[in-house]
């Protein structure tokens, strides 16, 4: 829950700040709807007309966004025949909030770039650096997070350039909340501070507070005390300017922080107020998790009807409205407090439901970013492809240009045109099979180190999220225990029960420790390695011995660190499943002057034919090649019938 709720923070401060990011056109007086539409007879097909058509598309985009878009394209196609670009570009401004509504992002991007173009011609560098900042924002809907941050980075230098400190000021606010969402906290934090540094000397008494309340939010996970000020700070701001939105989402992130320091009295009145909001507000998805958040501080009291009630209300709201991540929190929270109340069967439903949800939003997330990847990596091919297509057109040309020079020079031109034409080409098709090869490196990368986020971020839920959960069952079970007289076949039910819990506990654990291990991020690759082999090796199945050389001191970086920890637990896992092997030795060796690291797995199993593996369609062996190939390393790999198995892998550091 504390996640979902930090994160309905931030979007919330998102679409406030892309509101005001919006470009400002010519001095406005507002006039209502109906007065403006009876300026339309007697327009003039002039730049004045182009703003009647926007401030028109204004007053309907928020209760008839289809009328609005047909007025702004009326507005963008006028400023087209007047080579008018001001007004060009606040059409785009315009149009394309409207088209990230209907996600199509696709004619978003491509009409915010001509919205950059078009700024630059002018050289307006204010207009320019808002142009930059609407086109980041696309990005950011899209989750395309590097382009995001090189479109913001970029206004935030035009904005420093023309002495914009307040957009300065939102611009860093939009960065933290890009690295926030890349799980790059140090960065967020350190943005959110010159964020609410330079806000502090504005008077813009809102902006300051969604601020500081983002401020607080980086905090969340590093200083339950320091967010705890922030968000008290955000909240005064809200109150005193009434707004509402702000207020509502300081106070439950407040009472997310008093939840998770199980302090059932201080988080109810955050929560309660929370409510309460929500409903004036008609917001349903606050009012969800306003009522979850209700539901587990009547489960910390011991008063489960209520708690049952709170969750119900939560559930079908998240329900109605298909809020997937939501109603899988909520069927977390219902699990718990079904096994308050002895309900095993209707917990354990309730927690297989929660799970088949996270499995498909998962699935869902990784298809969608993959989807991404395959997308940008076809259309800078498509680009290339133009590109060379023009050069080839360029040479024809000249060849032509050539040919009429003369009748005497005819046979020493084409000559020399051929042999140039024909150096060229292959010169050209090296770079271009080099990029392509570098394009799969580069998309394979980024396919690894989302699958190894999404395990830490998997791993980190389980742990923190559902290891928490179950424990806070263990205790409240206990204390019933307790308190109540049981018959002795009632007695040895409810140990059991204890047991089967304590087990899942354990299972979690090693489920979360296999996902990500934590070792590894602590402490590094040869620890990890180490207490991985000692694992397998203690648990009898098979006896595995790990040696390294030289690399406890050594500095290997993390991506590197996880896919070569990928790439032993892989080939041990087949020595376990397929070789029938009694023993495994894994070695690692640092050679600090050849700058190279090798690995060694090797096993006295029943070995194979290596020439299957190039007719081997098992995912294990692809994904070990393919970490393999991310590394840029070499794969040799000596094995037979009955004489085992050894792989040598050698990596470049």
């Amino acid at each position: 829950m504390m996640e979902r709720l930090i994160y309905g923070m931030k979007k919330l401060l998102l679409i406030l700040f892309i509101c005001l990011i919006h470009l400002a056109g010519l001095a406005q007086t507002t006039i209502n709807k109906d007065s403006l539409l009876k300026l339309l007879p007697a327009a003039k097909e002039d730049t004045a007309a182009v703003w009647l058509y926007i401030n028109i598309g204004n007053e309907y985009e928020l209760d008839d966004p289809q009328t609005a878009a047909r007025y702004y394209l009326r507005a963008g196609q006028l400023s087209e025949r007047l080579h008018y670009k001001r007004g060009r570009i606040k059409f785009i401004s315009n149009y394309t909030s409207i088209l990230n509504q209907r996600g199509a992002f696709d004619s978003s991007l491509m009409l915010s770039r001509q919205s950059v173009q078009l700024a630059r011609e002018m050289g307006d560098y204010l207009i320019l650096a808002k142009t930059l900042a609407n086109a980041g924002n696309v990005f950011q809907y899209v989750n395309e997070y590097d382009s995001a941050i090189y479109y913001y980075e970029t206004a935030r230098k035009y904005f420093e350039l023309v002495n914009e400190k307040m957009l300065v000021a939102r611009m860093y606010d939009l960065l933290q909340n890009t690295y926030r969402e890349l799980n790059q906290n140090d960065k967020a934090l350190t943005l959110s501070k010159e964020a609410v540094k330079i806000l502090r000397s504005s008077e813009d008494s809102i902006s300051l507070g969604l601020s500081i309340a983002n401020l607080g939010t980086n905090y969340s996970d590093v200083n339950g005390d320091s967010a705890l000020r922030y968000f008290n700070e955000a909240l005064i701001i809200a109150q005193r300017f009434r707004h509402k939105q702000l207020e509502m989402a300081c106070l439950m992130n407040t009472g997310n922080i008093y939840l998770h320091r199980y302090d059932p009295d201080k988080m109810k009145p955050f929560y309660e107020t929370a409510l309460q909001i929500s409903r004036q507000l008609d917001d349903p998805e606050s009012e969800a998790i306003a009522s979850r958040g209700m539901a587990h501080y009547y489960l910390y009291k011991h008063k489960l009807d209520e708690a049952k009630k709170y969750i119900t209300r939560s559930l079908s709201i998240t329900d109605h409205l298909d809020l997937k991540y939501e109603h899988a929190k909520s069927l977390e929270s219902l699990s718990a407090i079904l096994f308050a109340l002895h309900d095993m069967t209707g917990a354990e439903l309730a927690l297989d439901s929660a799970g088949k949800i996270e499995r498909r939003i998962t699935g869902d997330e990784i298809q969608k970013n993959t989807m991404v990847i395959a997308k940008k990596f076809e259309t800078e091919k498509k680009d290339n492809q133009i590109k060379l297509q023009q050069v080839q057109l360029n040479q024809k040309s000249t060849l032509n240009y050539f040919l009429i020079a003369g009748a005497m020079s005819l046979l020493t031109i084409l000559l020399l045109t051929y042999r140039n034409y024909s150096s060229r080409q292959k010169l050209q098709q090296a770079k271009i099979d080099e990029l392509e090869a570098e394009k799969q490196l580069a998309a394979t990368a980024a396919v690894l180190k989302g699958e190894e986020q999404e395990r830490t971020r998997l791993a980190k839920d389980l742990h923190d999220g559902l290891g928490g959960m179950l424990s806070g069952i263990k205790y409240s079970l206990n204390r019933v225990k307790g308190n109540i007289v049981m018959t002795p076949d009632n007695a040895q039910a409810f140990e059991r029960s204890i047991d089967m819990l304590d087990s899942s506990i354990m299972e979690m654990r090693r489920v979360a420790h296999n996902m990500m291990p934590e070792i590894l991020v602590k402490y590094g690759l040869d620890a990890a390695l180490k207490e991985f082999c000692n694992e397998i090796d203690r648990s009898g199945v098979i006896h595995v011995k790990y040696q390294s050389v030289g690399i406890s001191n050594a500095i290997i970086e993390q991506t590197t660190s996880v896919t070569i920890y990928r790439i032993i637990q892989e080939l041990v896992n087949n020595a376990l499943k397929h070789a029938n092997a009694q023993h495994v030795l894994v070695q690692l060796h640092q050679f600090e002057q050849e700058k190279l690291l090798a690995v060694t797995v090797e096993d006295d199993g029943s070995g194979f034919n290596t020439d299957i593996l190039n007719q081997s369609k098992g995912m294990g062996w692809r994904n070990i090649q393919n970490r393999v190939e991310f590394l840029r390393g070499r794969l040799d790999i000596q094995a037979s019938p009955d004489k085992g198995t050894s792989v040598m892998i050698e990596i470049n550091m």
